[in-house]
């Protein structure tokens, strides 16, 4: 699936973050007293995972990898994109469908917090449901290697690389394609998994927020019908006059895009396109779908609601 990445719509989304862009889901605050220790696991068992059409990551080596941390479940070195759908009960099937989008950096996914239980969490809304697990940049392969090398780049004093915009945009060509191969599966097989194929969303966290507006901004054909943005960056972009409604998400205190400004929020209102904004008080980065004391932990009941009142929830609304 090839198409044309507009990088002055990547550079919008990534130029104001600073350097710590890149890093930005992967180093996700831990919840209550959860261990930040990365623990190497067996490869979980993934019933019902789909191989998308993308093909293997070009030049990679090292071997996905899975590891637990904060109580929840990480992998990294993904070569070969898949998407495993979480159906909701055909009695209960409203017809609507989300891609989600863990986050991770491009470096791991975060696919338990930020995948498989909102998954299960929209299923049992009655909606269909999809994790994209993305292909990432490569890692060390052993697991001291792994977090040296996020030491070296994202730790205290380190500089991040700073990559021109016209090479930015190049490095998210194999995400963007997955998240297009996952949104052509799914429109191909509606009638199958009782999906409306008008009414196909994406919801991002953090980077998978930053893949969900690539997707939106330049994935061509995609053409998500809603799209939520949850913790991830808020910088200013030019909006297509078909752009989607936008729910977003985020904590006062997210170290990484809590002062960078709400100029996406500004662009789709100026744009006269439909936005909702939670601006929580506190949460941090990385909340998704654990349960913490903050009223973060209530986005996913507001994005139901918002998504109800878009007719969403309704079948064949």
């Amino acid at each position: 699936m090839r198409h044309r990445i507009h990088a002055a719509a990547i550079a919008h989304l990534l130029r104001p973050i600073g350097a710590g862009i890149l890093a930005a889901a992967t180093l996700t605050a831990p919840v209550q007293a959860q261990s930040d220790k990365m623990v190497p696991i067996p490869t979980p068992a993934q019933p019902g995972a789909i191989t998308l059409d993308t093909g293997k990551l070009p030049g990679a080596t090292a071997p996905e990898a899975w590891h637990s941390q904060y109580g929840s479940v990480f992998t990294r070195n993904v070569t070969v994109a898949t998407l495993t759908p979480f159906l909701p009960d055909p009695a209960k099937a409203t017809g609507a469908a989300v891609i989600v989008a863990p986050g991770g950096g491009f470096r791991t996914l975060s696919m338990e917090n930020e995948g498989w239980d909102v998954a299960r969490a929209l299923a049992a809304k009655g909606v269909a449901a999809f994790v994209l697990k993305y292909r990432l940049n490569p890692t060390p392969a052993d697991m001291p290697g792994f977090e040296r090398s996020m030491a070296e780049i994202f730790g205290p004093g380190a500089r991040p690389p700073r990559p021109r915009a016209d090479a930015m945009a190049a490095s998210l060509a194999p995400q963007i394609a997955d998240a297009r191969a996952a949104f052509a599966l799914i429109r191909k097989r509606a009638g199958e998994w009782h999906v409306d194929a008008d009414r196909i969303g994406m919801v991002g966290f953090s980077a998978g927020a930053m893949l969900t507006m690539a997707t939106t901004l330049s994935g061509g054909d995609a053409k998500p019908a809603f799209i939520g943005n949850i913790y991830g960056p808020l910088t200013a972009v030019t909006v297509p006059a078909d752009a989607p409604p936008m729910f977003v998400a985020l904590a006062s205190d997210d170290p990484f895009f809590a002062n960078g400004g709400f100029g996406l929020i500004e662009s789709w209102r100026t744009a006269k396109r439909p936005v909702e904004f939670h601006l929580f008080e506190q949460g941090g980065h990385g909340f998704g779908m654990y349960p913490k004391p903050t009223t973060s932990t209530g986005w996913f009941e507001e994005f139901a609601r918002w998504m109800d009142m878009h007719g969403l929830l309704k079948r064949g609304g």
